[in-house]
């Protein structure tokens, strides 16, 4: 009978896979392109004339809340600070920390376009929506704030935003085309070559 150099399969049995070494790497993990959308603070509050949505209607094809001005001046008086506008320096200053956060993370930005009211991003990243609209949103934060200091403690951005998974590549760049060409004069835009 012939021996093995190599005992280990005896004692795990014929059929167990081998163990893997520790210098082997982790699978690569699947990335997801996003459509990620976040308002400043106080725009588009429930009850907006030009509708808003909530985690009930923030389906992509679902209908947005009709408009309500009750809710919308409640929502109004039970706001913390004005509502919160960017100019064109802030614009920049965001759109360049956008960018920024993408490259330490190691994420691929296909385009970005600041709003004085809000932010478009179509980004590559692994999945985890969540944690990648907060990146997004600190990240503008932090720059603002470093801006103007004396405003740190200012809400900038409304709770949550739109976390849109764009499964084709059709989806993807008609995302971009959204982003680009679709939101009125061109402001702080990016756009990946």
């Amino acid at each position: 009978m012939e021996r093995s150099a190599d005992k280990s399969h005896h004692r795990r049995g014929k059929d167990q896979p081998a163990k893997r070494s520790a210098v082997s790497s982790a699978p690569p993990v699947p990335l997801v392109t996003y459509l990620i959308t976040f308002s400043c603070y106080g725009h588009r509050l429930h009850g907006h004339p030009d509708g808003s949505v909530d985690r009930h209607h923030r389906t992509p094809g679902t209908p947005h809340l009709q408009p309500d001005s009750r809710w919308l001046a409640q929502a109004t008086r039970t706001m913390k600070h004005p509502a919160y506008t960017l100019d064109a320096a802030h614009r920049a200053v965001v759109l360049d920390a956008l960018r920024q956060c993408c490259l330490r993370n190691d994420w691929e930005l296909h385009a970005a376009h600041v709003r004085p009211t809000h932010v478009h991003v179509v980004v590559v990243a692994p999945p985890g929506p969540e944690k990648l609209l907060h990146a997004l949103k600190s990240a503008a934060s932090q720059r603002l704030n470093a801006l103007e200091p004396e405003s740190a403690d200012r809400k900038r951005w409304a709770r949550h935003g739109s976390t849109r998974w764009l499964w084709e590549p059709h989806h993807v760049r008609a995302a971009i085309k959204y982003v680009v060409e679709e939101q009125g004069p061109a402001l702080a835009v990016y756009q990946a070559e």
